[in-house]
């Protein structure tokens, strides 16, 4: 009897497997452009400027050119903030117990070979998703109350962060450390143009809300920064 009800188990937990459902495709919101994947050039680990001189020159700048930026300096830029430098996943910004609570997103609006969008970018394939078609740095500047750079730069740059991935193991004190974070983030994106001679400004002033919709950005995720960056004028 016993023996019977093993075999019977048995041949029902085959025929689950074998008529499983394959797991669902996860559904673009309405408007996204299907997941388009764009893989960046390779960075450079090495270049013609010293940090001490970077570090000497950093300013904030506000006013850019009209002048497209070129799809290797984006990902200068956004490997700078997130990318990946070990093989353990090690990343450009330390992270409290390594959990990564940040997200980058580029809001594209003139670059050369890019199409104007709403892209995350993915670190550890160095490449970035499409979240939204069209140039939306209008938006993005009404959001941010209006300020011009954000509406001007070639493009912006937004942080964000999912709190739980910190706060799950650290509590409220993660917080601290996820704005700790947020801050060695942009100050790498600050260096980096820098180095590129590029015009960049850190922009806290904006409403939460409106920046998330912009960007359909999931409801998990708390908008920390807008960073345009553009030549300079």
């Amino acid at each position: 009897m016993k023996r019977n009800l093993l075999l019977l188990l048995a041949v029902l937990a085959l025929a689950s497997c074998t008529n499983a459902t394959p797991a669902a495709t996860p559904t673009p919101a309405p408007g996204a452009p299907d997941y388009e994947i764009v893989a960046l050039p390779e960075v450079r680990l090495t270049g013609n400027v010293s940090l001490e001189e970077t570090l000497l020159n950093r300013r904030s700048v506000r006013q850019y050119t009209d002048e497209a930026l070129t799809l290797e300096e984006v990902a200068q830029l956004l490997w700078a903030a997130q990318g990946i430098t070990a093989e353990w996943g090690g990343r450009t910004a330390p992270s409290a117990g390594a959990l990564y609570p940040l997200e980058v997103y580029l809001v594209a609006g003139s670059v050369d070979n890019l199409a104007p969008g709403v892209y995350l970018y993915e670190p550890d394939e160095h490449e970035l998703v499409k979240v939204r078609d069209e140039d939306v740095r209008e938006e993005l500047a009404n959001a941010a109350i209006g300020q011009t750079p954000v509406r001007d730069g070639a493009i912006d740059i937004v942080i964000s962060a999912v709190y739980e991935r910190t706060m799950r193991k650290y509590g409220e004190r993660g917080v601290m450390y996820v704005h700790m974070e947020a801050g060695h983030a942009a100050q790498n994106i600050y260096l980096q143009a820098t180095a590129l001679d590029l015009g960049t400004v850190t922009i806290g002033a904006f409403v939460d809300e409106l920046v998330k919709e912009v960007l359909s950005m999931p409801e998990d995720e708390a908008p920390l920064y807008i960073i345009p960056v553009g030549r300079k004028a």
